[in-house]
């Protein structure tokens, strides 16, 4: 029997995924746990990834209208309370802060002191503060629309994290906007969501579905919640990002009142829209390989590295001077409107070494330069996606440098789309829905995407907790062919997308 190939990742995505995925991080060195239970400390090349997803979403908002601006962390209890739905679905996960200072114990070490009036939440969402700014904003129709986003932590004090994908403290966005009218306000919920696929399709190499959220599903006091999907290699289901109709719900609850041109007093109507660093954990989960990561280069920190190699100071001289002006002619070059991303690693480390610390943190692509590549102008190549390094001329590479970090991006989503569909499956009996998701072994794979109509999600509800699957979206495309129920044969007018997830 053949060994198995030697791989930079142990255990591999076959023997162990959620341990692979954990070791992936640590060899990336994109995040570590942090003193305190269920946080994380992101490193320089996991914060430089986020910080390049945050710069292209920063820019798709302000190109759609939006601003920025910041709310304050802590929220009154009674914020939270005015809005019964809201405040239910976000109770079990708050932290609250009941006290404003320490002072010593008697006993010794320190205990909390003086009293809140009223305690404060460490904000979960900013729909109720910010909500209540916006009253006092909001006079008139000629106020209207109201546009704004914020970059932000959040804290839902969850009790099984995972770094990334759940843990207590996270950063995101959310957009926060009022309207005039319905129509409006639903419209800008549309847009975001689609704002989002473009992303996670575009940038993350991610393919995507859209879908609105069944009323169980929804975000706590919205009238819609639309989401994207995404297929992780493991086959479950990760909820991308998120955009609400949130209706009049929170206007009433917090007096967002305008003047009509009419005159009359009529409350907003309002949206919220969002995601998180959990686009790290799918953009891990989307690509990576049993060496570890794997970056789509339109978000790779550094898109080509280059590695000098020399074996004394004379050639060092030599070769470091050579690779300058190489990395000069490339970042006077383009890919996707950026100046390319271009670093020479320098290191006293062994050259086997210093090539596996790039391939284990995913850039796109590396290039070795000795002194005998000088002689010939040509450099040897590593694409992260390619077992298989090649040489070529220089000035071939330079050339088409910005055309292989696109054949790269672009091999990347068909890669995943290419697993999407082959693990998506329109299932219509309850017999076939248990076999495909009959695995219970959190390491095995997890059957997939299945589409089936159903009539309503309440006669569901023990079939897909006993098999832990949840509906996903109902698609917002290709989705107009009535059926029945897969389990109880009634009349169902939608397919929804059933999966095990995140």
């Amino acid at each position: 029997m053949a060994k198995a190939p030697k791989t930079a990742i142990q255990p591999t995505r076959a023997d162990d995924y959620p341990e692979w995925y954990q070791q992936v991080i640590r060899a990336a060195d994109l995040a570590e746990s942090s003193p305190v239970r269920g946080c994380m400390v992101i490193k320089p090349w996991g914060y430089r990834l986020w910080e390049n997803m945050q710069r292209a979403l920063d820019d798709m908002f302000k190109a759609t209208g939006h601003q920025n601006a910041y709310f304050p962390l802590f929220i009154p209890m009674s914020f939270l309370e005015k809005e019964a739905e809201h405040v239910e679905g976000f109770a079990k996960e708050c932290a609250v802060v009941t006290h404003h200072r320490l002072e010593p114990d008697p006993d010794g070490g320190l205990r909390p002191a003086g009293a809140l009036e009223e305690p404060l939440i460490v904000r979960p969402t900013s729909e109720t503060i910010i909500g209540a700014t916006y009253a006092k904003w909001v006079q008139s129709h000629r106020d209207l629309p109201i546009l704004i986003n914020q970059w932000a932590n959040v804290v839902r004090w969850e009790m099984r994290t995972r770094m990334f994908l759940r843990t207590a403290e996270f950063l995101w966005q959310e957009g926060h906007t009022v309207h005039a009218t319905s129509e409006e306000a639903i419209a800008e919920t549309q847009q975001m969501i689609n704002v989002y696929a473009d992303f996670a399709q575009n940038w993350m190499a991610m393919p995507v579905t859209i879908g609105s959220k069944t009323p169980a599903e929804r975000f706590p006091g919205a009238v819609e919640t639309l989401s994207i999907e995404a297929m992780m290699q493991d086959r479950k289901a990760l909820q991308a990002g998120t955009s609400h109709f949130l209706g009049q719900n929170f206007s009433k609850a917090q007096e967002i009142m305008f003047q009509a041109e009419n005159g009359e007093r009529q409350y907003a109507w309002t949206t919220s829209w969002g995601v998180s660093t959990r686009l790290v954990g799918a953009l891990i989960m989307s690509h990576s390989d049993d060496d570890g990561l794997v970056l789509p280069p339109r978000l790779a920190p550094d898109q080509i590295v280059i590695l000098p190699i020399y074996r004394d100071d004379s050639q060092r001289a030599e070769v470091l001077q050579h690779v300058e002006s190489i990395k000069s002619e490339l970042e006077s070059l383009s890919f996707f409107g950026q100046t390319l991303r271009v670093a020479i690693d320098d290191r006293d480390v062994r050259g086997g070494e210093k090539k596996w610390h790039h391939v284990k943190r995913g850039v796109p692509i590396r290039l070795e330069v000795g002194p005998k590549d000088i002689e010939k102008g040509s450099v040897f190549v590593g694409r992260r996606d390619q077992a298989k390094s090649f040489g070529m001329s220089r000035d071939e590479f330079i050339a088409t440098a910005p055309a292989i970090l696109e054949e790269i991006q672009s091999g990347l989503f068909n890669r995943a789309l290419q697993l999407r569909n082959e693990n998506t499956k329109v299932i219509k009996t309850e017999s076939d829905f248990r076999d495909f998701f009959s695995s219970s072994n959190e390491k095995e794979l997890h059957g997939g995407f299945a589409h089936c109509h159903f009539a309503d999600e309440q006669s569901l509800e023990s079939l897909l907790k006993e098999l832990k699957v949840t509906i996903r979206c109902i698609p917002s495309e290709d989705n107009d062919e009535a059926g029945t129920c897969f389990s109880t044969g009634r009349a169902a007018e939608k397919k929804a997308i059933f999966a095990k997830a995140y």
